[in-house]
């Protein structure tokens, strides 16, 4: 049985057609269509409830490629010696296990995370890699507005230098992973079995679609087209046109992405992936658009728009249904092995094995998830109904259900403090900072840590 995983970054769940069903995410902005993810998601099990633990970027990684949780104890940092990815486990096994990624701080100084793989291919020059030392050719200020900082600015011209050459569609990130990843799964097909993991760094912040697909703003706005926005209360540095115009940017760049797959899963098709292959397209993590009042990702943003994702795994012979069961990334590395008859060499991970939601055998997994940032005090622990949100000493506490509000909009922690306490009760004060008491700017140091704009 081959193993393909197809990991997005920053792709929100509500923007994902199979999962809004057609309801917009923001009121003025026409829903995202994503028809390519849509009709790979109706051959696939369908989770909604599937939760990162540790965030972001790089220890989510570590847990999805491990099948250990990197909260509380796991900050952004490499493989440790210690640590067993799955393609080493993998390749003991007899698979050709290939990486095809623009992620750049995957191979970022220091980092490792292609470790274990026959064979890696990067595509350069996403975010802020230092690709090209040149300065860009465009104008940066038709890019922020007059309250963008000087390292904001330098931020933004290091993505448009390394994208000033990009003039068609298959010049833009997405395109480039998808094709380098069909050219390996076509010339890797002789093998008995393959391990491939595809990931690609976008929707990810920059949203700068091409033109075609940038059709979720308004056509009558007339001021900068801001690619990057900045963290902090987004009324302090943005106009609701521009924040509604950001949005709209994120939405196409999400529909580009959806296009660039379509090759994807047709390659897949027309090789026979689909008769012999465990096929997962998920998500690392959402993004705030000032939902709450503050884009970009951070320790104090824990909400629905952060933390669901799109969740989809496709089995040879599977009965494609949707579940509420919950999981955790750490969960997958598990699952994975128990369904290729390898369930005893995850005897030693964190993760449980969801096969049996899988088989349909089960529909429960796990009571309760936990998420947080290692280096932030906030955490969030779910269950099927509430979302409780454990705030540092000093502010009140959150409380949220997600099944009559699932936009996280009225606090009821003074409704239902027994809720908050039962569900705190299921993660001891090991995950925690600070011990709990109960009922009472981290992302940006990640992403710029990979690239040398200071």
């Amino acid at each position: 049985m081959n193993i393909i995983i197809i990991c997005l970054d920053s792709l929100r769940q509500d923007h994902v057609s199979f999962y809004h069903q057609g309801k917009p995410a923001f009121e003025g902005i026409p829903a995202c269509r994503t028809p390519n993810i849509d009709a790979f998601a109706q051959q696939c099990v369908a989770f909604e409830n599937a939760y990162p633990c540790g965030l972001p970027t790089i220890p989510i990684r570590m847990e999805l490629m491990t099948g250990q949780f990197s909260l509380p104890y796991r900050p952004w940092q490499p493989l440790a010696p210690t640590d067993i990815p799955m393609a080493e486990i993998l390749r003991k096994e007899g698979y050709v296990c290939g990486l095809i990624s623009d992620t750049y701080h995957y191979r970022a100084p220091g980092m490792n995370y292609h470790r274990g793989f026959n064979a890696y291919h990067w595509i350069r020059g996403q975010e802020y890699d230092p690709y090209n030392s040149a300065p860009t050719r465009r104008n940066v200020t038709s890019y922020v507005n007059e309250n963008y900082p000087p390292q904001w600015r330098q931020l933004v011209a290091q993505f448009l230098a390394n994208t000033d050459d990009f003039t068609q569609e298959t010049d833009w990130f997405p395109a480039k992973v998808v094709e380098q990843a069909c050219d390996w799964l076509k010339k890797n097909r002789c093998h008995e079995k393959i391990f491939c993991w595809i990931d690609s760094f976008d929707p990810h912040e920059p949203w700068d679609p091409p033109k075609r697909f940038d059709t979720y703003t308004d056509p009558s706005y007339k001021g900068q087209r801001l690619i990057m926005p900045m963290g902090g209360q987004a009324a302090a540095w943005a106009t609701e046109e521009q924040i509604a115009y950001i949005r709209g940017l994120y939405a196409g760049e999400v529909s580009f992405v959806d296009h660039c797959l379509e090759p994807l899963f047709t390659c897949l098709a027309e090789n026979g992936y689909f008769d012999d292959s465990i096929i997962v397209l998920l998500a690392d993590h959402g993004h705030p658009l000032a939902d709450h009042g503050k884009f970009l990702k951070g320790a104090d943003r824990l909400y629905s728009e952060l933390l669901k994702v799109p969740f989809l795994v496709r089995l040879p012979n599977g009965a494609p249904r949707r579940t509420k069961a919950l999981v955790q990334f750490p969960d997958l590395l598990p699952t994975l092995l128990d369904l290729i008859g390898l369930k005893n060499d995850a005897t030693s991970m964190h993760g449980r094995s969801f096969a049996p939601v899988l088989l349909g055998q089960e529909e429960k997994h796990r009571e309760a998830v936990i998420a947080g940032y290692h280096a932030g005090v906030d955490r969030c622990i779910r269950d099927g109904i509430w979302s409780y949100i454990q705030r540092p000493e000093g502010q009140t506490d959150e409380l949220y259900n997600l099944l009559e509000d699932p936009r996280e909009t009225r606090n009821l922690i003074d409704v239902y403090p027994q809720e908050a306490v039962r569900l705190a009760s299921y993660f001891g004060n090991y995950w925690r900072r600070r011990a709990a008491h109960i009922v009472k700017g981290i992302q940006g140091e990640y992403e710029v840590a990979s690239g040398p704009v200071i």
